[in-house]
């Protein structure tokens, strides 16, 4: 890398770029004195290099500010080229709704105002554009109030680029800037408060579920108001420009052009709530909010941090977080050292976890923050790994309130975590889950952990892990021993089944054919015996010949999958294979979950299957106290979408290639026919006038260029017929889903008279059941706050939300459907009703 982009890349950071220093001031100086020299030799290299740099180094950016405007002093023309570039990205980004760069390039232009580089004047412009697009979106007879998501996002980029250049504009502009930050205040009365409680941690909705809960709109609000009230003064964000500000003000200032902000769709004419639902879901997914803060440690351990100060620190996190997302080390070692002079481990472990577990889904895969996290740990020992600890142990304390998807993501995490630092944990601390019933929440939790740590290790590797509180290996799954029907014990009878399984254990070891293997089935076994023993026979023994790893299951999938096929061709036979799949690997739950997504994947069961064998009674009884049928159940789901995703790209390339093929085709016929059209004369006759080698080459490439475009649209209708069927699948899937949800939730919740909510679902076992009290010394036990009935279903519905929630872009084009059919009748319960429209931010009344 050159000398000037190392300068410019590591600006503000200890290293040897800059010796020994570590002073803003001497940093830029010596910056801007190797820029300005290269400008003049590669001028057309710096700018984009340092427009990278300052939109994705975001914390930054008063730095780079600085560092532009004192190249104003020297070069306006490089200067004036940067602020026209900026501007341009910045109205990109607008028409294109990038929420990342609107909000950066917008604090970007905040902080080249603090340096003198442009007119504050054209900034509130900026403001007030952003501010009225706002204002109309949410306005009920202009605008379309579904939208304001978006509406929201605006006033959220204005009230965060306030503390780069709030103290400036108040300076500078300070009527202005009042005027804005009233219209703030208007815009507050009008918009609604936002109670996304589909997307909240916890299901006491301990933020924003209640109306006199803040939003995070006006949260920010808040903190603004007080930054403005201590005259815009904070520690967060460096005030380089300062040191510069006699040789600044001799800057000439750049204008603004007027941006353009994208208008929210039409509002939809019927109003009625499944569509209002529809958009407020596409404006959210277009104009996510970035954090929901978790808030689990003590105001204690953050009292002397600003609210807006923690803000920033959040925004520096975050941008970290998402412009190093490929380099986890580097990630680290950026948010170890923010340019702030306070301690803020707590922040950032709040931080980190409030992206692990955000709803509807984290910005990146939970094993990014898993590496993240152990990075920080190893940079900083002394404090980082008791802060992480402090916080897992505070989330166990409120694991029964955790929504069930944010739950399952922290057993991952977790798991996973444990796994990189020896599986040390001291388990003693939570050895009491023991007492507690076995579909207590904080029970399962430390089940699920331990099962997913086996799959991590080694069972006698995590059973020693955890010999300070050995009473838990209760808790450990079975040895995984597949449980073999036809195994040759001492002492264990002989019957004839453990003969046909010998049988067909010889031909698997001689290499017959499948198709030899299932007429000798057809022959020998199935009219002896019926499909039960059939099926029972065949199924063992095929899965005990792939017990030995994965490759082997594979193999004997690949090789004698047809003779599953064969004998299962139905929805209801393919339930009772999967009902032997699980008995047969009953002791070992990963084993369970990877053999049924081989046989979905090789196409031996169906999804319906899957769906109707996580329903069956056997499965049903484990929903509150097992993450395994819910495992399965997710898989097949994310293996259906992603077959649906996967055709649509092919589609959308399919569909380039025929544009391009069809302009290939006619290129070559208006060669051909230029070619044809020049006659010249031969002995008095009109001939051709090209010579026959070139006629007969641009004829080949007609008739070759025709052909590939024929063959490209069969391709197409190919694949749009093989999406077609897989979307009418969908439909039929996502129907038996509902059903068999709504089924089994109708013979386990109380009448909808006596259970309305989940809070008096809560309530309604409390009352029933008093806290056993210890005899030995009066003190109550620790026993489960709700019973087993009542675990079970919020377990259930719990679930049901997070998988509504999950594919919510798959359901909504099947919604007509599934409410005419399911989420419509009078025996419909309220609950289940509540579960699915609070996850598709379909408002309840």
């Amino acid at each position: 890398m050159s000398n000037w982009k190392t300068l410019l890349l590591r600006i503000g950071e200890k290293g040897p770029e800059y010796g020994t220093s570590s002073d803003f001031k001497d940093h830029i100086e010596t910056c801007f004195g190797v820029i300005r020299r290269e400008i003049e030799r590669s001028g057309d290299q710096v700018s984009p290099y340092l427009l990278q740099c300052a939109e994705q180094l975001p914390h930054k950016i008063p730095l780079y500010g600085t560092l532009i405007g004192l190249l104003n002093l020297e070069n306006e023309d490089f200067v004036r080229k940067i602020v026209e570039s900026v501007q341009a990205n910045f109205q990109v980004a607008l028409d294109s709704g990038n929420c990342n760069s609107i909000r950066i390039l917008l604090r970007f232009l905040t902080s080249l105002l603090c340096s003198k580089v442009i007119q504050p004047a054209s900034l509130i412009v900026v403001f007030e554009t952003l501010l009225s697009s706002a204002a109309t979106t949410v306005d009920e007879e202009k605008g379309n109030p579904s939208w304001q998501s978006q509406a929201d996002f605006y006033v959220i980029c204005i009230l965060s680029s306030l503390p780069w250049g709030g103290a400036e504009l108040a300076e500078q502009v300070p009527d202005e800037i009042e005027r804005v930050l009233v219209g703030i205040q208007a815009y507050l009365s009008i918009r609604k408060h936002s109670s996304s409680s589909g997307l909240n941690f916890f299901l006491k909705g301990e933020s924003e579920n209640s109306p006199s809960e803040k939003d995070f709109v006006e949260d920010l609000w808040d903190r603004t108001q007080s930054l403005a009230s201590n005259g815009w003064k904070l520690d967060s964000v460096p005030r380089p420009h300062l040191s510069f500000e006699a040789q600044l003000v001799a800057g000439k200032f750049h204008e603004l052009r007027p941006i353009k902000c994208m208008e929210p769709p039409s509002p939809p004419s019927d109003l009625s709530r499944e569509n209002i639902g529809k958009q407020k879901h596409d404006a959210l997914m277009r104009y996510p909010q970035r954090i929901r803060r978790l808030n689990i440690f003590p105001a204690t351990k953050t009292e002397d941090v600003q609210p807006i100060d923690r803000f920033v620190v959040e925004e520096y996190l975050l941008d970290v977080l998402l412009y190093l997302n490929g380099c986890r080390k580097e990630c680290a070692s950026y948010m170890a050292n923010l340019p702030v002079p306070f301690r803020y481990e707590y922040l950032m472990a709040e931080t980190l976890f409030s992206q692990i577990l955000l709803l509807p889904q984290p910005p990146f895969k939970t094993l990014y923050y898993t590496l993240v996290i152990m990075d920080l740990c190893k940079a900083l020992p002394g404090a980082f790994p008791a802060v992480v600890a402090g916080a897992v142990r505070a989330l166990f304390e409120k694991i029964s309130d955790l929504d069930m998807e944010s739950r399952t993501r922290l057993i991952l995490w977790f798991s996973h975590h444990l796994s990189n630092f020896q599986f040390i944990w001291p388990w003693e601390e939570w050895a009491y889950v023991l007492d507690l019933p076995k579909w207590a929440p904080k029970r399962v939790f430390v089940q699920e952990v331990l099962q997913r740590e086996v799959r991590l290790s080694y069972w006698d590797k995590i059973k020693q892990s955890i010999e300070n509180a050995s009473a838990l290996e209760e808790l450990l799954p079975a040895k995984a021993a597949a449980a073999y029907k036809y195994s040759l014990e001492e002492g264990k009878e002989k019957t004839e089944e453990h003969q046909l399984s010998a049988e067909l254990n010889r031909k698997v070891k001689e290499k017959q054919s499948a198709r030899d293997m299932m007429l000798w089935i057809e022959e020998t076994i199935y009219p002896v015996h019926g499909f039960e023993v059939t099926l029972t026979v065949v199924a063992q023994t095929l899965l005990e010949i792939g017990s030995k790893s994965f490759t082997h299951m594979v193999t004997v999938l690949e090789r004698y999958g047809q003779v599953f096929g064969k004998l299962c061709p139905d929805n209801d036979k393919q339930v009772m294979l999967l009902s032997q799949v699980s008995t047969y690997w009953k002791n070992n739950v990963q084993m369970t979950a990877v053999a049924i997504d081989r046989m979905m994947g090789y196409r031996l069961v169906s999804n319906q299957a899957i769906v109707r064998w996580v329903f069956s009674p056997e499965n049903v009884d484990q929903f509150h106290v097992s993450d395994q049928p819910w495992e399965i159940l997710g898989n097949a789901l994310n293996k259906t979408y992603n077959r649906i995703s996967d055709l649509r790209k092919e589609i959308s390339n399919i569909t380039k290639n025929v544009l391009v093929a069809e302009k290939a085709a006619a290129n070559a016929r208006v060669e051909l026919e230029a070619a044809e059209s020049k006659l010249s004369l031969v002995e008095g006759e009109p001939v051709l006038g090209e010579n026959p080698g070139k006629m007969k080459r641009l004829k080949s490439t007609v008739e070759k260029t025709a052909e590939a475009e024929v063959s490209l649209r069969e391709s197409l209708e190919a694949k749009e017929a093989l999406l077609n069927r897989a979307l009418s699948e969908t439909e039929a899937l996502l129907l038996l889903l509902f059903q068999s949800f709504s089924a089994v939730l109708k013979e386990r919740l109380p009448e909808p008279t006596k259970a309305r909510s989940l809070e008096d679902l809560k309530s309604e076992d409390e009352n029933s059941s008093a806290m056993e009290v210890d005899t030995e010394n009066g003190n109550p036990k620790k026993r489960s706050e709700i019973g087993e009935r009542e675990q079970w279903c919020l377990s259930t519905l719990g679930y049901l939300t997070a998988f509504t929630r999950q594919y919510a872009n798959e359901i909504w084009p099947h919604m007509e459907k599934l409410k005419s059919e399911v989420f419509s009748g009078e025996d419909v319960h309220p609950l289940f009703l509540q579960a699915i429209f609070s996850a598709l931010q379909i408002p309840l009344q």
